[in-house]
């Protein structure tokens, strides 16, 4: 048995087995960052402009993922120190209906995107997604655009973008601000991918056998840059940003 203390006090890391857990975007965040000078994109709310209803309104889905989770959207954004860094953080929230991307997350992203390019600090994005939220039909698709064009912005001005992808990354996330970081870092046996592997079988008419879709599977493929255990997170992403801020005396 483990207990939830031991549990935090272990990064929600397995201390049996190793498994990474889930966490919150707000622990993610208060873990990485040594200090918290502020939080961006509160000012933002969801709109329901289809109307959207399935088996319950989209404001009543809205109400209950904030209930469950205490956010008020998928993705936060945090900004202070990471050691003696600047950094502009944010992190998706799986338990938020499963981190799906809408309008606000994408203006919230897009906000953090400006804050780094304003303040010439690296932004740093924890992905966990099952892709575009449905219930807003084009306005969600619209911010994979909307996030690649920020995105695209601090490259040119050569503003550092690092994406940490956890379990799992998917759907429209993906296919956007999840794999145009400048290095992508991904947790041990995370899943990221864009279909499914159910959906691509029934595609393709083929077996996919594992780790088809696991971070170790993505390494070997070159499409993910460093599988790194949690508790080496912190130091990893920190080397990383001092030698793309051309830090001297930092460790290689």
């Amino acid at each position: 048995m483990i207990t939830n203390t031991a549990l935090i006090f272990n990064c929600y890391v397995c201390p049996h087995c190793d498994h990474h857990l889930p966490m919150s975007a707000r622990e993610r965040l208060n873990w990485l960052l040594d200090q918290v000078d502020g939080e961006l994109g509160q000012q933002f709310t969801a709109k329901d402009p289809l109307r959207f209803v399935d088996s319950k309104p989209y404001p009543q889905r809205m109400i209950e993922a904030q209930d469950k989770t205490g956010e008020s959207e998928a993705l936060i954004v945090l900004y202070g120190k990471l050691r003696n860094l600047d950094v502009v953080t944010c992190a998706f929230d799986f338990r938020f209906m499963g981190g799906s991307m809408g309008s606000v997350v994408g203006d919230r992203f897009v906000q953090a995107a400006e804050k780094a390019l304003a303040d010439k600090v690296p932004l740093v994005c924890f992905a966990a997604s099952g892709g575009a939220r449905m219930q807003e039909g084009l306005l969600s698709l619209m911010q994979m655009a909307r996030t690649a064009a920020a995105i695209e912005r601090l490259r040119i001005a050569g503003v550092p973008y690092i994406v940490i992808l956890t379990n799992p990354v998917y759907g429209g996330v993906t296919a956007s601000l999840a794999m145009l970081g400048d290095i992508h870092l991904a947790e041990p046996k995370a899943m990221i991918g864009f279909a499914g592997k159910r959906v691509i079988e029934q595609t393709v008419r083929e077996t996919l056998e594992e780790p088809f879709q696991r971070a170790e599977f993505l390494l070997e493929h070159g499409v993910v840059d460093e599988v790194v255990h949690r508790h080496q997170m912190i130091d990893t992403i920190y080397r990383l940003l001092a030698k793309l801020s051309r830090m001297p005396n930092v460790d290689a």
